[in-house]
């Protein structure tokens, strides 16, 4: 049987990061990859942080960091993905059976070389991706979206609960032991 991937799509606070969490912490030691947390200060969102599984963390974008990158109000720094693409890089070396989960893949973390390369690295090794992906156009994202080996899935209120339930199933049911 092939691999297949995963790929969860929807509207910004729809629910899909809560998703990935959640089948992180369900699927234990098995999960590897990284999920992207707000920074707040005084009620306000002021950037954002890369959280690996293994627990490091990393500041991806702020509204204090002056660069060339940006998106939004928010200076991005993609140097910061370096301990999470670490993490899954050491992970796709070992043949032991896990599951890799990236939250997300959206504009900041694209503008990384190094990110789009582990990307595509995740998605053609033997383990099963499940990862959040920007719903608008992007030449990288759109052609992932286009793979073979790949599910969208729209999260919605409606289907975000049991969609948690249905992955750890589907993945349950892949040759990841």
């Amino acid at each position: 049987m092939s691999t297949v991937n995963f790929l969860l799509t929807g509207k910004p606070g729809v629910g899909k990061t809560t998703v990935i969490v959640k089948l992180a912490a369900l699927l234990g030691r098995k999960a590897v990859g990284f999920y992207t947390a707000e920074l707040r200060a005084g009620g306000r969102r002021v950037g954002f942080e890369i959280v690996t599984l293994g627990g490091k963390r990393a500041v991806l974008a702020h509204l204090n960091f002056t660069s060339s990158l940006r998106v939004s109000k928010y200076g991005v720094r993609p140097e910061n993905l370096a301990a999470a693409l670490e993490e899954i890089n050491t992970a796709l070396a070992d043949p032991t059976g896990k599951y890799i989960l990236i939250d997300e893949i959206g504009k900041m973390e694209l503008f990384s070389d190094a990110f789009r390369d582990t990307v595509w690295r995740a998605l053609d090794s033997p383990f099963p991706v499940v990862a959040t992906i920007l719903s608008g156009p992007h030449p990288f994202a759109d052609v992932v979206k286009r793979r073979s080996d790949v599910r969208l899935i729209g999260v919605t209120p409606a289907n975000r609960d049991n969609l948690l339930y249905q992955l750890q199933r589907e993945l349950n049911e892949c040759s990841c032991s």
